[in-house]
């Protein structure tokens, strides 16, 4: 017959461990968390204000790298806060695997005495507890350098402002002295009453029988007597006096022959005629000198007129609208430049070519030229 096994043959230590059977260290759960929030050493330096050096200490549960033991606890706490891990479980878990205890001043253990129970009173029943921050008086908020700064500023203040009163009450202050005289009232009076006449020798003539041998007299007469009709001598006198029908001046001989009387030489040359551009409706003119340069460019009003620059060049005249366009030359119209609207160019603007180029104008054909002229011989 075929035995069979009732136990089995493999042993059960044999068995592959699975995921929880392995213990898991305080180190690799911290770094497994930080892994998933992709966060390095230093970007937990940087959020949490805790040394990159601590914070591998605590990973590797090493006691060494903390200077004091008294800030470990809330050193893993908050880290465990930040991976979002339980902050007791975290720190129990280090006490454990690193072996710390910490032992300080208010700790039942560190204490040599059995501490004395506290009896339970409630905080709310006392009136004034010890607490609450209590209300300062007016006169301990009031400081003693600041009030007497204040008081030195206020009569300083008061002293130059009296000091200025009083400069201006003394400037503004009329004062009035007595006078022993009694004020006397002035009259207009003659100079010359009361004046006594001198001598019939001292007397002078009446101005028309005065000789020219006495004139001199009239400038030592008596001081008591006064000037009748002041004596007026022209400046230009002695000047205008002389006769130059009267007087012969001879002349001096000349040295040598006699030379023919020439005829005075002309020296300024005689102005030609004014020339005018007369605009009897707007027309745009443009006038250039004999090597481009533009004199004047615009469109003329009506009854506008442009006045034409003497150079040594005449000047051309381009215009649009020349049936519009007249020429005053010496006081008389000329023209129009063209029938029309045509736009003429290259018109000498010289006296004698438009008067030999255009005829005078007609004011009966064109009833804008005639109201014109009409309007200017009236002014």
């Amino acid at each position: 017959m075929i035995w069979r096994r009732t136990s089995p043959s493999t042993v059960d230590g044999d068995k592959p461990k699975g995921f929880d059977d392995f213990e898991l260290r305080l180190g690799d759960l911290m770094r497994g968390e930080r892994a998933t929030l992709g966060k390095s050493l230093l970007d937990v330096q940087r959020e949490l204000r805790i040394k990159a050096t601590y914070i591998a200490a605590i990973e590797n549960c090493d006691l060494s790298a903390f200077e004091s033991q008294g800030f470990i606890a809330g050193y893993i706490r908050s880290y465990a806060r930040y991976l979002g891990m339980d902050p007791e479980m975290a720190y129990q878990k280090f006490c454990t695997e690193a072996n710390f205890t910490l032992h300080h001043g208010m700790a039942t253990e560190a204490s040599p005495r059995r501490p004395v129970p506290v009896r339970a009173s409630d905080p709310l029943a006392d009136p004034n507890p010890k607490f609450l921050p209590r209300d300062r008086s007016f006169a301990s908020q009031l400081d003693l350098r600041a009030v007497g700064s204040m008081l030195v500023l206020a009569l300083l203040i008061g002293g130059i402002g009296y000091g200025g009163w009083s400069v201006l009450k003394e400037v503004q202050r009329v004062q009035l002295a007595p006078v022993d005289r009694a004020p006397e009232v002035v009259a207009e009076m003659d100079p010359l009453q009361g004046v006594v006449p001198g001598p019939a020798s001292d007397v002078l003539p009446a101005a028309g029988d005065v000789p020219r041998s006495d004139l001199m007299t009239r400038l030592y007469r008596p001081r008591d007597q006064a000037l009748d009709v002041p004596v007026l001598v022209a400046r230009d006198g002695p000047i205008a006096a002389i006769d130059p029908g009267q007087t012969q001046i001879a002349a001096a001989e000349p040295f040598g022959p006699s030379l023919p009387t020439a005829e005075a030489p002309q020296v300024v040359q005689a102005q030609a005629p004014a020339v005018e551009i007369l605009a009897v409706r707007p027309a745009w003119v443009r006038v250039q000198s004999a090597d481009g340069t533009v004199l004047f460019e615009k469109i003329l009003g009506a009854g506008e007129r442009y006045e034409v620059p003497q150079m040594e060049e005449p000047a051309r005249l381009r215009a649009g609208n020349s049936g519009s366009v007249y020429f005053a030359v010496n006081g008389k119209t000329y023209g129009p430049a063209a029938e029309g609207a045509r736009v003429v160019k290259n018109i000498e603007l010289t006296s004698d070519s438009l008067t030999g180029t255009f005829a005078a104008a007609v004011p009966d054909q064109d009833a804008d030229l005639a109201r014109i002229l009409t309007a200017q011989a009236t002014e």
